[in-house]
């Protein structure tokens, strides 16, 4: 029997689709994230929670609520709950449906954002406005915020939150948001992957110099072809493999999952079996720098004087100069780089009365799973929130089909959400709040 928790969750989740919230990156604020935060503002309203709304700029809207109610524990530290308000843009054109329609069919909530991450704002709100009209307070105090800016990187959202408003978030011990919770199935086994690391970011600018002239002529100091070869031999480096804890935990779980130990002769093997999670934890077992953008040149027989490429680089938790010397070993002394964002990785505890209440919460409602800690390779707002102190954990939980192709959702084309997989994030998360 479906819940009244539940059945707000899925009306949450489409309902917040529908607002336009596209990051497009710095210096293009696009709709920014007003009319989304004020949706739930007022959902927390109608409840009895007040909230505080913060802009870095104009429309580039975050909020953060205090829940504090008589019967939890006040000896304890606040629960810093997350979620972002931002979505990457959608070309409509490529989707099958409206990315911003939050339409239901087949059993899913389409939309963008359906995965990453209005679902998981959506539980929080209908999670929450169940307790407080049953009357039933979490175990401890719990901070809710909900965040701009994620998807670049968090400097109008979680950073700013972070840097002009430490005090709303340092009195958390822990955290709990994107990415992890969601099941992996193995050999008919349930593996719920929990984050507790995160890589460090490093968006790079590389610059060639060299001297400009007629493009007809020969010239050694070619800004094109120095950058050419730097990004080259940057983009197509064999990075040695280094297994984060994290991930040594996940490759373990899915080896006794599999039946056969997993050895660094048979990693990359072991994970194509996974499918396209492969894909989401494959990016971990090293360092990574991706060319993703080209600038050089203004017409066809011109030699420009300047040529720069953006890199997008991950580095393992504490591995931060090792990345940062490796990069300039490969680049060559005829190119340099500038830093143009930066973010350190993020590393929590495994093995937790958190971890443990997370693993609880599951089992409630999927008796056969198991948990595994996992290291994500791409950058939520943990970043921020770990800079305070914070300990930072990936719990949405969702049980998905075998067949779910949960990575490819992930800034996807017809992005979407199984309506079951959602009702038992309800069910997974209320049971959390009695627990953690």
């Amino acid at each position: 029997m479906t819940t009244l928790a539940q059945t707000e969750a899925v009306q949450f989740t489409s309902e917040l689709i529908r607002f336009d919230t596209s990051n497009y990156g710095r210096g293009q604020d696009g709709p920014g994230e007003r009319d989304a935060a004020q949706y739930v503002a007022e959902k927390l309203d109608e409840v009895g929670i007040g909230v505080e709304t913060l802009e870095s700029r104009p429309r580039r809207t975050s909020l953060v609520a205090r829940w504090e109610p008589a019967g939890c524990d006040s000896t304890l530290p606040p629960l810093l709950v997350h979620g972002h308000l931002d979505v990457v843009p959608a070309i409509a054109g490529e989707w099958s449906v409206d990315p911003f329609a939050g339409e239901i069919k087949d059993g899913c909530i389409w939309g963008r954002g359906a995965i990453d991450m209005k679902d998981f704002d959506a539980v929080i709100l209908a999670v929450v406005r169940d307790r407080i009209r049953a009357g039933r307070p979490p175990r401890r105090p719990i901070r809710l915020v909900f965040t701009a800016d994620e998807e670049a990187g968090g400097p109008l959202g979680s950073v700013w939150l972070a840097d002009t408003h430490p005090e709303m978030i340092a009195d958390c011990s822990e955290a709990v948001g994107e990415v992890g919770g969601f099941s992996l199935t193995a050999n008919g086994q349930r593996l719920y992957l929990i984050q507790t690391a995160e890589k460090g970011l490093a968006w790079l600018k590389l610059i060639a110099e060299g001297t400009a002239g007629h493009g007809s002529m020969r010239n050694a100091d070619n800004a094109v072809t120095e950058l050419a070869r730097a990004v080259s031999a940057l983009g197509t480096y064999a990075w040695p493999t280094e297994l984060h804890p994290a991930q040594q935990g996940f490759l373990d779980a899915v080896g006794e999952a599999l039946g056969t130990p997993i050895t660094a002769d048979t990693v990359e093997e072991t994970l194509t079996r996974l499918g396209s999670i492969s894909r989401l934890v494959g990016a971990t077992m090293s360092h990574t720098a991706t060319p993703t953008m080209l600038q050089a040149g203004y017409k066809a027989n011109v030699i420009p004087r300047l040529a720069t490429a953006t890199i997008d680089g991950r580095f393992l938790p504490g591995r931060r100069d090792e990345f940062f010397e490796a990069v300039r070993q490969i680049i060559g002394d005829k190119v340099r780089y500038e830093i143009e964002q930066e973010q350190p990785g993020a590393e929590a505890t495994w093995g937790t009365p958190l971890t443990d209440a997370m693993g609880t919460a599951i089992r409630a409602f999927d008796p056969s799973a198991r948990m595994t800690p996992y290291i994500l390779a791409a950058g939520t707002d943990a970043k921020a929130w770990s800079g305070l102190g914070v300990q930072c954990y990936g719990f949405i939980p969702l049980r998905l089909a075998p067949e779910f192709d949960f990575v490819g959702m992930f800034h996807g084309v017809d992005e979407r959400v199984p309506i079951e997989s959602l009702e038992f994030s309800v069910d997974v998360f209320d049971r959390f709040l009695d627990l953690a």
